[in-house]
């Protein structure tokens, strides 16, 4: 963006110069057609087609000297998709995720090279879906669902079994479509939880990208005051993407997420986030803390925090399960972002995810890039790990 001055001049007036001819009218140059806007970037709504932002409603004008026009409300959420320089499409997201996927997707995909339908395919595509932490209740709820489906489609070829797995698959990780919205409320708080070691701040810092990009005004809140150089990490993502944080140097962590909030309203934020300090679901104490975090954001702005996220590395198979449950009946769980799903044999985690406890993924990572976060499709993922 460029600023434009005007130069000023004296208002002394000159002498009077010397007369001079008149000269020949100038000829104006061809009008030259106004250049089209270059053609965007490959559509990245796939980034965040799952975020949503309410606009901010119109303010009400004191006087109006003539009949005010009727202005339509606007519709009460619209997608936003932010626009960055350089972005890799979906397709190649997904051919990522299909890679990534590739160690759990294998070990089903033999049992499909047989030759029959028989009773013996069925008893090794449990063994392969228990192996890749299905969990044994998705396991029976998915084969069950299978069994039905091809004696609906009348199929003899093990290679249409697993076209069939595959809707069967993507209709139980359905449930956990959602999209994550923002300004419903103003901020919109997020409270991010999780173990050590899953990639919470890393996550964060991605998901704060994304929103930036989207014009959302964000506010962080570095309340993972216990491990070390957590504040200073968060801090870089905080430079890198330009938005403001709030941090005290082994300040209470109930503490530091009040001053957020409390600064958010006042600053007009968008959205806060905030940091919370890892640990395990087994222990107990640590968990207490995060119960105390929050009730003091409540305290800070009713109905507050209105996202609670839990972060997981999808490398951990049913201990993720496990983290998901005890997070979720301590505090009350609206989200999961699951981390490293690149090479993990252990994918069909999600699949008991939705069985046990169908929590909204709102979003799945395969790498470090920030690309490399993206929302989660229940049937682009049943693809990637079956096909």
């Amino acid at each position: 963006m460029f600023s434009f001055f005007k130069k000023k001049f004296s208002s002394t007036p000159a002498a009077a110069p010397a007369p001079v001819a008149a000269p020949e009218p100038m000829a104006l140059p061809e009008p030259v057609a106004a250049p089209t806007a270059p053609p965007m970037p490959e559509p990245i709504a796939e980034m965040l087609a799952g975020l949503i932002v309410a606009p901010a409603a119109l303010p009400e004008q004191e006087e109006i000297a003539a009949a005010p026009a009727v202005v339509p409300s606007p519709p009460p959420m619209v997608a936003v998709a932010p626009v960055v320089p350089v972005i890799e499409p979906r397709r190649s997201w997904i051919d990522k995720l299909r890679q990534g996927l590739r160690k759990t997707g294998s070990s089903i995909a033999q049992v499909f090279t047989g030759t029959q339908i028989d009773d013996a395919l069925y008893e090794e595509l449990e063994a392969a879906l228990l192996m890749a932490d299905t969990g044994v209740k998705a396991t029976e709820h998915l084969l069950a669902d299978l069994k039905r489906r091809v004696k609906d489609a009348k199929a003899t070829a093990p290679s249409a079994v697993r076209g069939l797995l595959i809707e069967a698959l993507a209709d139980l990780l359905r449930p956990l479509e959602k999209s994550l919205a923002v300004g419903r409320h103003s901020p919109t708080v997020m409270m991010v939880v999780g173990v050590n070691g899953a990639g919470k701040t890393t996550s964060i810092g991605k998901l704060t990208r994304h929103l930036a990009e989207a014009d959302q005004k964000i506010l962080l809140a570095a309340a993972d005051t216990f491990r070390a150089a957590a504040r200073e990490q968060l801090a870089v993502w905080a430079d890198r993407t330009q938005v403001e944080i709030v941090s005290q140097e082994g300040g209470d962590p109930s503490a530091v997420t009040f001053d957020a909030v409390t600064a958010g309203r006042a600053r007009g934020c968008d959205v806060v986030i905030a940091d919370t300090a890892g640990r395990l679901p087994t222990q107990l104490h640590l968990m207490e803390e995060l119960k105390k975090i929050k009730r003091v954001i409540g305290k800070a702005q009713d109905g507050a925090p209105h996202e609670v996220l839990l972060v997981i590395d999808g490398n951990t198979g049913q201990n993720a399960l496990a983290q998901v449950k005890t997070f979720d009946d301590a505090i009350g769980l609206t989200g999961l972002i699951v981390t490293k799903l690149d090479g993990t044999a252990k994918g069909g985690v999600l699949a008991a995810i939705a069985r046990e406890r169908a929590i909204p993924v709102y979003f799945i990572g395969v790498g470090e890039k920030l690309e490399d976060l993206q929302t989660f499709n229940a049937r682009e993922f049943a693809q990637a790990l079956l096909e």
